[in-house]
Formats: structure tokens, sequence, C-alpha cells
């Protein structure tokens, strides 16, 4: 069996991984003309790492990267801290592996190794996809510059604006969400000792909250600020903004806000994109993964996590099927996939209230209102269902 994947990011090298393991072949169609992520911070949650460990990359991805000691809120204003969630050995200890900060460059490089390694010439860049067709005896996927590349599979692990969906189903692109997030990163060396700590920190407040986590050896302040009421008239889903206009969309939040955004060096704002989960993602020897499959907004920390685990479900089901068995196969791993990865869409955007509530104007209703929706029942009903989930193993 021949499988193409549309897309070389974090999804689409992780599913790469997972088939040629299992001595399915594969080929990656990737429309840059050089495999590299755009620096930003990810968290990988211990049932992300269980897989990323089985595909042997995590021990290096774990030296590059690093693992917080808690979680915890702050108020927008007061700064005032409320716990979250310890991690370090108790994460570990509860779900048997840590929960890192990651430099989404450094996963993304690291699972490209990986997949040289298993096959040096997988990965084709400057080959993205136009289109697909499909007949009973295979799948062709059509690229930008004409070429047409046959196979026996494809997946479309080709992002929120996906090709390969919007060929399959008609334009289904996620809409924007009236949210714009301003990323920065900041030398650890610019901050003052005391914003240095290990811990990853949510600012909470009306309309807007702001997260700030370790990356890469600690040598790097992830810096991501969302803001509700906005509007987006770019051509691309992401420009650069100006510390000015970041400044204004956080007036009045806590001198240390407004300091980690003066000391990044560049700002990039990105609109946020929504949309419900989609019924399905396969159409005979055609199926979906990640963003493609099930866009979210970043409010659970699990877009890139639930990209590996769906490479890993799919390549199980894939393993040992003869080219007839292909279509029942991607079926399995659609139902195998689609209520968790929809649970996690609807979480994160239940999320956003709980991150914006007005009830956060002021600390007393602030204190009541953590107390209801943070209180330890409700985060452990909330998280604890993701990080329990082992790809390598779940029902088929």
């Amino acid at each position: 069996m021949k499988v193409l994947i549309a897309g070389g990011g974090i999804g689409g090298l992780a599913a790469a991984a997972a088939l040629l393991q299992r001595g399915v072949d594969v080929e990656v169609y990737e429309q840059a003309s050089e495999l590299k992520e755009v620096g930003a911070g990810i968290q990988i949650s211990p049932n992300g790492n269980k897989v990323l460990d089985a595909l042997g990359v995590f021990q290096t991805l774990k030296s590059l990267s690093c693992d917080p000691e808690r979680k915890e809120f702050r108020l927008w204003n007061s700064g005032k801290p409320w716990p979250m969630f310890t991690l370090g050995k108790s994460v570990i200890e509860k779900y048997g592996y840590p929960y890192l900060t990651v430099y989404r460059p450094d996963l993304h490089q690291t699972l490209a190794d990986r997949v040289r390694a298993l096959k040096p010439d997988a990965i084709h860049l400057s080959s993205g996809a136009a289109g697909c067709e499909q007949s009973a005896a295979g799948v062709t996927l059509v690229l930008r510059d004409g070429r047409r590349v046959a196979g026996d599979v494809l997946i479309g692990a080709d992002g929120v604006r996906s090709v390969v969906r919007n060929t399959l189903w008609g334009p289904t692109d996620p809409g924007f969400s009236g949210m714009v997030a301003w990323r920065g990163l900041i030398p650890m060396e610019n901050l003052p000792e005391h914003m240095r700590g290990s811990v990853g920190t949510t600012w909470i407040g009306p309309g807007g909250h702001a997260v700030t986590y370790p990356l890469h050896h600690a040598t790097i302040m992830n810096f991501v600020a969302t803001i509700e009421g906005k509007t987006w008239t770019a051509a691309t889903g992401s420009e650069l903004g100006t510390t000015e206009e970041c400044l204004a969309d956080f007036a009045g939040w806590h001198p240390e806000v407004q300091m980690l955004i003066r000391q990044s060096p560049s700002l990039i704002k990105w609109a946020l994109m929504q949309r419900d989960p989609i019924p399905a993602w396969t159409q005979g020897r055609i199926t979906l993964l990640g963003d493609a499959a099930h866009a979210t907004l970043p409010f659970l920390a699990q877009g890139a996590v639930h990209s590996i685990e769906d490479g890993m479900v799919l390549a199980r089901c894939l393993e040992g099927q003869t080219t007839e068995q292909a279509a029942a196969a991607l079926q399995r791993y659609e139902s195998a996939r689609i209520d968790r990865t929809s649970r996690m869409v609807r979480g994160a955007t239940a999320n956003t209230e709980r991150f914006h509530s007005r009830e956060l104007a002021t600390e007393v209703s602030a204190e009541r209102y953590l107390g209801q929706e943070w209180s330890a029942a409700p985060i452990f009903e909330r998280y604890d269902w993701l990080y329990r989930y082992d790809a390598n193993t779940a029902s088929l």
C-alpha cells in the first residue's frame, strides 16, 4: 500500500513516521519550499508524549523542551494568582509521562528527522495540493505545478484551509472567531528574575487572556495574548503587528503583561478560526487528519496533540491492510477518532468564556467565579479524559 499525505506539518509528519514504522510506504507532499515551522510555543500533554515515545522521538524532544512545575491563573489587573494544577512529577505519577512546553520548530524538526531516518526521500517540498481524485483502484493527488501523483490512500493533513477537505465537501473553511492572538518569543534574559519561573501562567480577564511558559531549555519565554472584539481583513491568517496596537488591546492589564508585550522583539497577530465539528472525514480512500478534520480554538492546548494522536491511530488502522481493505480501514480510523476530537473542539470553545468571563472584572467576583469554574472537580472533569487516553492502545 502507498499512502500519500498532503501536508508536512506536525500531524502529517507524525502520521508518516507511524506508518513507516509499520511497513506502510508513505510520500509526504508539502507546499513550503523548506521544511520549517513558524517559531511559537505549544504544549504537549502526557497523551501526546505517549505517542511521541512510541514514534521514537520523545527523549530527543524532552531534551530540547521544558517541564514546568505547575500551571496557574493570574488576574488581569491585580496579578493575584490562583492554582490551576501541579505538573512535574505529579503528572508523571498519574499519567506516565510529563507535560512539556515545546518550541514548535523543535518538534517539527524532530519529527522530520524521524521520517527521513525511516525513508530519506519521503518528504517532497514545493509540492502543494491543488486537488484530488479517486476511483475504485486508487487515488490521485493533483499538485499546484500540474503534477499528478498516484497512490492507494490519500490523507489530507493540509490544515484549516484544507484543499483535500474542500475538494471533497465543497467550501468548508472555518470562519473568523472575532478573536486575535498576539504571539511573541521573548529572550529569557530580557525579563526580570521573578518572571523567569518554570511555570505556565494564564492571565485571565474580561474579554481576553494571555499565556506564558518557558521554551527551548528555558532560554525563551513564549507569550500569547488573545483578545475579543476584533476584525480581520488580511488575506492570510497572520500578519506582523505593532507593540502599540498590542498595548492598546491590553490597556489596563497588569504591568507584567505590559512588560511582556514591550519585551517581545516582534509580535505576530493571528486570526483565530472557529468551526463546529464536521460530521465526516472520510470518502472512500481519502480521509482527513489534524486541523483539516477538527479545526479548534487553542484553549485546551490539544491542537498539536490531537494531530499526533490522529497519526498513530491512522497508522494502526492501516497496518497490515491490503489496498482492497483501505476504505474500510479509513472508516475505522474516523470512527475511533471523531467523537474524541469533536469533544475537544467543543471543550476548547467552552473555555473561551471561562478565560474571558465578565465576572473576572473584579477580584471579588473573580474569586467566586474561579471557585465555581476552576476548582479541583471541574478541572479534573475537563482535562483527565484528555490526558488518560493512549492512542497506542485505544480501541479501533
